[in-house]
């Protein structure tokens, strides 16, 4: 079934592209940002518009090893050499650059990066738990903004702040309703159509329009929702995919998924639902500070400990009634890498199977991962069927 409303999402970088365009010759800045933990509200109350520069396709790593070690995180590369070759047009938009410290490997690609266009960088602290935390995160999003000041050549107002709160806390809810969708026992989207709608949160010039794209789309979800329908098969077992953020050009592990016949339900990943349940306090008198307490919480393996992964994987194993859990791990992503085996055991401990997954972008191990994903499925769904029928004679 075609959602009418879906071709709005797939051509959304295009509709980005074109507002922008229409903007030429006003004042407005693009923000090219890398990551969940950048205040998009306050990029728009400094009068900027925030696009997603997270590079996901192969092709201009070759040109990025150049100057990057081979051996370092495929997302890496393919973020510096889309900048360095200048073949991305969203990268070609961007006024200046926001980087933060999440891994080491991006920490020190941001120093080239700066090299090309101004960049500003965001010092995470390492752990989210110390009394400290939190203030010295409120002052990085302080001196962003200052940065954003500088560069857009508008001041920030607190109530301009909190109107940009407000819409983005109304983006987050309907996302996330979306993503509920696939919780009942019909999931109505494919994991790779829900990746899609997903993605969309990083491509949009205006936000109200953007509201009223994502009310039309759960209008029509609603139908079909109550239809029935599905493009899985009824004993399809339900999957959760979670680790490093993929998406087009790099889904190649959530494609595998599918075409092995498991049912990709839930994304606990910085493309699906990471951060989509943590709003921002709109009634906190201090915008910075109630900005600091919400990305804070957002649960990355680059923060140590991160119990809000397990907690999160927890809640969305039940609320989704997983079967199997997929964890993808980039090549050289360390930090994710180490934490598989936090999850695994967490994972394991709810008696569901689970699956660690490292590889990179390129196409030459996806007969060895279809193999290997279609023999844990198959083991899956007979832990479900079996888990089906014990439901039933209960």
């Amino acid at each position: 079934m075609k959602l009418e409303i879906l071709k709005h999402f797939e051509d959304i970088g295009e509709r980005f592209l074109l507002d922008i365009s229409e903007l030429d010759g006003t004042d407005t800045k693009v923000a090219g940002i890398y990551c969940l933990f950048a205040p998009t509200e306050l990029v728009r109350a400094a009068g900027a518009i925030p696009v997603s520069l997270c590079g996901k396709r192969e092709k201009p790593i070759a040109d990025a090893e150049e100057t990057l070690p081979p051996n370092l995180c495929p997302l890496i590369k393919s973020s510096y050499g889309y900048a360095v070759t200048n073949t991305c047009p969203f990268f070609a938009e961007s006024d200046f650059l926001i980087g933060e410290t999440t891994c080491d490997g991006k920490k020190k690609m941001y120093e080239f990066l700066g090299r090309i266009k101004p960049l500003h960088l965001m010092h995470l602290p390492y752990s989210t738990t110390e009394p400290h935390a939190i203030s010295f995160w409120r002052d990085e999003i302080l001196r962003l903004g200052r940065f954003l000041e500088e560069s857009t050549g508008q001041k920030i107002d607190r109530d301009h702040l909190r109107f940009q709160i407000r819409i983005h806390n109304r983006i987050r809810k309907l996302l996330e309703r979306i993503a509920r969708f696939q919780a009942a026992e019909h999931a109505p989207l494919s994991g790779l159509t829900m990746m899609t709608v997903m993605e969309s949160k990083s491509f949009f010039v205006y936000p109200e329009k953007y509201l009223d794209m994502l009310g039309e789309f759960i209008a029509e979800m609603e139908s079909v929702a109550a239809s029935g329908f599905s493009p899985f098969e009824p004993d399809a077992p339900r999957v959760l995919l979670t680790g490093c953020p993929l998406g087009k050009g790099s889904e190649k592990v959530l494609r595998i998924i599918e075409e092995s016949g498991g049912a990709v339900v839930c994304m606990e990943n910085c493309t699906g639902v990471k951060g989509l349940d943590l709003l921002v306090d709109e009634e906190e008198k201090d915008p910075f500070l109630a900005l600091a307490r919400r990305y804070l919480q957002i649960p990355c393996s680059c923060t140590t400990p991160n119990i809000g992964r397990i907690n999160l994987l927890d809640r969305l194993i039940s609320q989704y009634r997983i079967d199997a859990v997929v964890d993808l791990t980039w090549h050289c992503c360390h930090t994710y890498n180490i934490e598989s085996r936090v999850v695994g055991d967490f994972v394991e401990g709810r008696e569901v199977p689970f699956l660690h997954v490292e590889t990179n972008y390129s196409t030459s191990d996806v007969e060895q991962l279809r193999t290997r994903i279609e023999a844990f499925l198959e083991m899956a769904g007979c832990r479900s069927n079996v888990r089906f029928a014990n439901s039933r004679l209960n």
